[in-house]
């Protein structure tokens, strides 16, 4: 018998002495509250969007509009390989509740913010915690359950990251019509503190400590890679022109900060992203893989709701309904693909149908107009969700039956490190796109629907071409099979973890 930091705890055996699997039922109570935090952080993505005209209207700053969004974006990508690697030295459960607080504070700051600058800052600590609150979470199931029982959970999080990403604009429409945009940050208080209580009283996780150097340094030169390539992309050809002297010193700079990054990773005893893990087929594949698909996905998130508000006037509350038939999709395909991967253990070809629908779709959206019926528009909209479902969590799952336990939490993050910087550059580059087609011709309705559908037209297609390539890339993906034992305890040479979901007793039964 072991005591586990929580008490005792049952735990089956098999005939060879092998510590079980925990059982399905008590793996859910604790991925209910990881879940919870990962659905908070993903609303934030995109909650905001439909609200953007009003807090202009309130805080002032139309030039800065973007980066309400951008901000959390940026932070949360330079953030999430630091998570990863904290979890590994430092155990998952403590640093997703660290993660969680720092969420949670730059939410309630948010709701106080009294002009667009706090706003933004605000918004990029809250861009810092969600950055943990994903690859965390990911990571922790990873180590709780078996690739081959993978496929379910990972299904959860993607129909949960479909469910955010589309529900965010609707759940924020009706705030915002009905209340202030103040409650779209305050909301996640209540919910938040829900999340922290099942952690804590569900969740525990062997935590192994060994030597460690943090590498601030890396983090640094990362995030400040990243900010200059995005203000490049955000600024250039819209704020100044692209041989301007300040896009000109942006471009030096990114690229001396990259090549510093580069050099830092390869000396640093413990790099925050450890480039020789990106010599792992599998891992290169599938982050690019995730940097194409999400960046494609977000052209839809964004641009989906200005369409459906300005050039076909639907209120921020309706638009975020006829949304609907995507999230649905997204969901259900999430779901659906995440069983038939535990039932059969292949995976390979559910990204590359995704892909190829998601790219299809983009270009349908782009031939959208404001005489584009209201089936056609929801009907090409549930297809981009059909696809969208299949691709992001089967290459975590990928990424996460590829690689050691050690390595898991490392891995993970920076997979998703490539995932959030796919939504990054893709909202800056479409971004741009769009401010650079539009010219209103005549201040009347008509005139404005026409202007903003013409210049939506080649962000959709930039997004379908931006898609396709993610479908190329994915075709060299190599399928293993999918490993049978949870990562905590496929390595027998390891110590058995003390803890992983708790109850008051435990007894060992060796069957």
């Amino acid at each position: 018998m072991r005591g586990g930091a929580g008490g005792l705890e049952h735990v089956a055996m098999n005939a060879d002495g092998a510590q079980a699997q925990p059982a399905h039922r008590r793996i859910l109570f604790a991925f209910s509250g990881l879940l919870l935090g990962m659905l908070l952080g993903a609303l934030d993505q995109t909650i905001v969007a439909t609200a953007l005209p009003t807090i202009v209207r309130e805080l002032g700053g139309l030039s800065h509009l973007s980066w309400v969004i951008t901000a959390y974006l940026l932070a949360s990508t330079a953030a999430i390989p630091l998570w990863g690697k904290l979890g590994d030295l430092y155990g998952r459960k403590r640093l997703f509740q660290i993660a969680l607080a720092v969420f949670l504070t730059g939410s309630a700051l948010c709701g106080l913010a009294d002009n667009i600058g706090q706003l933004i800052a605000f918004r990029a600590l809250q861009g810092l915690g969600a950055g943990g609150l994903f690859t965390l979470a990911m990571a922790t199931v990873g180590e709780l359950v078996a690739p081959r029982e993978r496929g379910r959970y990972q299904g959860y999080t993607q129909a949960m990251f479909a469910l955010a990403s589309v529900a965010g604009p609707l759940i924020g429409g009706s705030i915002v019509d009905h209340l202030s945009w103040r409650w779209l940050f305050s909301v996640n208080l209540p919910l938040g503190a829900v999340a922290l209580a099942v952690i804590g009283v569900t969740l525990h996780l062997p935590v192994q400590r060994r030597q460690h150097a943090i590498d601030y340094l890396g983090a640094g030169l990362m995030a400040a890679g990243v900010t200059c390539l995005l203000l490049t992309l955000v600024w250039g050809g819209s704020v100044y022109a692209w041989t301007s002297p300040e896009i000109l010193v942006l471009l030096i700079a990114t690229l001396l900060l990259g090549t510093a990054f580069v050099l830092r990773e390869q000396r640093a005893p413990e790099p925050v992203l450890p480039l020789a893990l990106l010599r792992n087929p599998i891992l290169a594949i599938s982050s690019a893989t995730l940097f194409l698909s999400t960046c494609a996905f977000f052209a839809a998130v964004v641009f989906l709701p200005l369409f459906l508000q300005l050039v076909r006037g639907d209120t921020a509350t309706s638009s975020g309904v006829l949304l609907l038939p995507m999230m649905l999709c997204a969901t259900l395909s999430a779901a659906g693909s995440g069983r038939v991967i535990s039932w059969t253990g292949r995976y390979r070809w559910f990204p590359v149908v995704g892909l190829g629908l998601m790219a299809v779709t983009l270009v349908l959206f782009s031939q959208m107009g404001p005489a584009t019926p209201s089936l056609t528009t929801g009907l090409e909209m549930a297809l981009f969700g059909l696809g969208f479902g299949m691709v992001g969590e089967v290459m975590i799952l990928a990424v996460q039956n590829a690689l050691d336990r050690r390595e898991l939490g490392t891995a993970t993050g920076a997979a998703n490190l490539f995932r959030a910087l796919g939504g990054s550059v893709g909202v800056a580059v479409y971004g741009s796109i769009f401010t650079g087609q539009l010219h209103v011709p005549d201040p009347v309705p008509d005139g404005v629907a026409r202007a903003t559908a013409h210049a939506l037209a080649p962000v959709f297609m930039t997004a379908a071409l931006v898609a396709a390539a993610g479908l190329v890339v994915v075709l060299f993906l190599e399928e293993r099979p999918l490993q049978q034992r949870a990562d905590a305890n496929s390595h027998p040479t390891q110590a058995p973890p003390t803890d992983v979901i708790s109850s008051r007793r435990s007894t060992y039964v060796n069957t």
